[in-house]
C-alpha cells in the first residue's frame, strides 16, 4: 500500500533506470490488466496496487519458493492476491484479510470473476482480530496493510510461517522517510526495519524496489 497522495513522492532508483527494469520484466497476465483497469474506472487514485515489479517479484518467489498455501494482509482491490495466485499450484490456496469495505466489494468482485481456480478466501476484517483465530502453517506471507501495525503483523506471521518460509513486507522505505522519520508512521516503520535487521529468528535483505520491499526467510 501507499500512502498520502499529496505527498511527493522520492524516486529511489533513477526514473530512466526504473523505466528500464519495468520494461524488461514481465508483464502483468490479461486477468490482472483487466483487475488494473477495473479498479481505476471505480476508484479516484489506484497509487495502492503494488505495481508490477514487485507484483512479480512476489510470483517469482511464488514458483522459486514452491508455496502452496499464502496469507496476505491488505487485499484493496485483489491486484497482488491474483497476481501471486496465478503462481500457485493447482491445490494452493491463497488467504487474504481486507477491512476496507469498498475495497472488499472491489476485491470480492475481481476474484469471482478472475479467480477462474478459486485458489484465493478473502477473509473480510481487520487483520489484527482475524489473525488471533487463523491457523497456520503458511509458505509464504505478504505484509502490506496499516503501517503502525507492521511489528504485529511480523510477530503474528512468525508464528504462521513454517520454518524456511518467506516473509515479504511492502513500502519500507516509506518514501525515503523512513531516514528521517518526522511522523508516526516512518517512526514506526524505521523501528520495524531495525527490529527485522537484528532479529536472529530470521535472515533478510532490503530491496530498493519501487517503495522498499523486505523479504524475510524464518530460520
Amino acid at each position: 500500500m501507499k500512502k498520502q497522495i499529496d505527498k511527493s513522492i522520492v524516486q529511489i532508483t533513477d526514473p530512466q533506470i526504473e523505466k528500464y527494469a519495468l520494461d524488461m520484466t514481465t508483464k502483468e497476465s490479461e486477468a490482472v490488466t483487466k483487475l488494473v483497469q477495473s479498479s481505476d474506472e471505480a476508484l479516484e487514485f489506484i497509487d495502492m496496487l503494488s505495481g508490477n515489479m514487485v507484483s512479480h517479484l512476489l510470483k517469482m518467489l511464488v514458483k522459486i519458493s514452491g508455496a502452496k498455501r499464502i496469507l496476505e494482509l491488505g487485499t484493496f482491490t485483489g491486484y497482488s492476491a491474483l497476481t501471486m495466485a496465478e503462481a500457485l499450484p493447482n491445490d494452493g490456496e491463497l488467504v487474504t484479510i481486507e477491512m476496507n469495505i469498498r475495497y472488499q466489494d472491489l476485491a470480492e468482485k475481481h476474484f469471482a470473476k478472475y479467480d477462474k481456480e478459486n485458489k484465493i478466501q478473502l477473509i473480510k476484517g481487520d487483520a489484527k482480530e482475524v489473525l488471533e483465530d487463523l491457523e497456520g502453517d503458511f509458505d509464504l506471507v505478504f505484509i502490506d496493510a496499516d503501517k503502525a501495525g507492521y511489528d504485529f503483523y511480523y510477530e503474528k506471521s512468525l508464528s504462521m510461517v513454517r520454518q524456511g518460509g518467506i516473509i515479504v513486507v511492502d513500502n519500507v522505505l516509506w518514501d525515503g522517510a523512513v531516514l528521517h522519520p518526522r511522523d508516526d508512521k516512518a517512526g514506526a516503520l524505521h523501528k520495524f526495519n531495525e527490529k527485522v535487521a537484528y532479529d536472529d529468528r530470521v535472515e533478510q535483505v532490503l530491496l530498493t524496489v519501487r517503495d522498499g520491499v523486505t523479504l524475510i526467510r524464518k530460520k
